[in-house]
């Protein structure tokens, strides 16, 4: 991936060198080109296409930024209620994440998200304990993280 990044910048850099305008705005125009150039000869060269992986990350960040707004507001109707009606408890979260990297970035978002919070790992770290403040249906918790962020770093990671 960075082979391709290092080489989609050479190439516009020879853009700008080919139009004569050393401006940011060609350097762009030229990285769009160059991103044009790798994703046709991808097949050629035989390899991944990095923008693939860096719109998984956008998208990574996206969803994690909708579930912090929408964990946010439930936090908030929580605290907010006359009564408190909180159930809090531990779930242990089966992942499918083989690095620590995808582990760690995991853990990481489930934490920053209000609400939940990483407490610990098993020893082969395949199962992760989340203590939430409301865990009124433990499978529903468990398939969004599996389909908002695992599934998603994934597709950033491999």
């Amino acid at each position: 991936m960075a082979l391709q990044i290092l080489l989609n910048i050479g190439l516009a850099i020879i853009w700008m060198l080919l139009t004569n305008h050393y401006s940011f705005s060609h350097f762009v125009i030229g990285y769009i080109v160059g991103v044009i150039l790798l994703y046709i000869f991808r097949r050629f060269l035989q390899f991944d296409f990095y923008m693939s992986r860096v719109i998984a990350a956008i998208k990574l960040l996206l969803i994690f930024m909708k579930e912090m707004i929408l964990s946010n507001i439930q936090v908030a109707m929580l605290i907010l209620r006359p009564k408190l009606k909180m159930n809090p408890g531990v779930i242990a979260y089966p992942t499918e994440l083989k690095s620590g990297l995808e582990v760690t970035l995991l853990s990481s978002l489930i934490t920053l998200t209000p609400g939940t919070l990483v407490m610990a790992f098993s020893d082969d770290e395949r199962t992760i304990y989340i203590h939430t403040l409301d865990i009124d249906d433990k499978d529903k918790i468990i398939n969004e993280i599996k389909t908002n962020f695992e599934k998603v770093i994934m597709e950033v990671t491999h």
